[in-house]
């Protein structure tokens, strides 16, 4: 399954569903959630942003953070 048009993203998350994250399919955005089931994080299946892998890494890191209460 391809979830992002961008290789790196992609690749980012190939690598997280693997860990145990969900994803699920929009028409436009894709929905990935942590094991915790909360929060989610939303990704554009093609990201026209030229900043889009280091907003990704962003969100994530923040989701990581909520998650572990640090």
């Amino acid at each position: 399954m391809k979830y992002c048009s961008n290789k790196e993203v992609d690749r980012l998350i190939r690598q997280l569903v693997s860990q145990g994250w969900g994803f699920r399919r929009g028409s436009k955005h894709g929905r990935l959630t942590p094991p915790s089931g909360w929060p989610t994080l939303t990704v554009s299946r093609s990201p026209s942003d030229c900043r889009s892998l280091q907003n990704f890494r962003r969100d994530l890191r923040s989701a990581q953070v909520g998650v572990n209460g640090e």
